[in-house]
């Protein structure tokens, strides 16, 4: 019985999980493009050193976690479960354990589409700094593009918050309905 309950809450653990790594994901890939991966913090949860991008992401989504009220959402279909398979009866089935397999495979997916508009924009800033230096040879571009491009990822991650909501909000819809799909027989 114990091996079965624990197979539905790591199934329902690892659903939440991949939902809140795509947004780690992104600000992997922003910190590394924007420079941010140069300054490192403790992280609250993990106590180890981690990238400031990182931990800001890890706070917010786990925010939005809350704000969207996700956790209730996971009681209900912890308290759903009980009602439909008596303790240690719940088998994962092929289908349930596809839909679990997909918000993994989309993890990925998501964490890049995030990061795309920033590291576009970046890149834009390189090219142009790139063909600033070459016209004007005298210019420190050096000690230019480093905070020019820290402060070009953050504006635009300001901007962007809004939208990151709603895709996180998305993502979340996705996700409980995997889970509410692994409850059927």
């Amino acid at each position: 019985w114990a091996f079965a309950e624990a197979g539905f809450g790591l199934a329902m653990g690892l659903a939440v999980a991949f939902l809140t790594e795509s947004f780690q994901i992104a600000a992997q890939v922003l910190g590394l493009q924007a420079g941010y991966g140069y300054a490192t913090i403790i992280d609250p949860n993990s106590q180890a050193d981690a990238g400031v991008l990182q931990v800001v992401t890890a706070l917010i989504s786990g925010l939005l976690f809350l704000t969207l009220g996700l956790d209730r959402q996971l009681f209900r279909v912890l308290a759903a479960s009980f009602e439909r398979f008596p303790a240690g009866s719940w088998a994962p089935s092929a289908a349930s354990l596809d839909g679990i397999a997909q918000l993994g495979s989309g993890m990925f997916s998501l964490g890049l589409r995030l990061a795309l508009p920033v590291v576009a924009l970046l890149l834009l800033l390189d090219v142009s700094l790139a063909v600033l230096g070459r016209m004007q040879q005298q210019l420190q571009l050096l000690s230019l593009a480093f905070p020019l491009k820290m402060l070009a990822a953050l504006a635009l991650l300001a901007a962007l918050a809004p939208a990151f909501a709603r895709i996180f909000e998305n993502s979340a819809h996705r996700t409980l309905a995997a889970l509410w799909r692994s409850l059927a027989p």
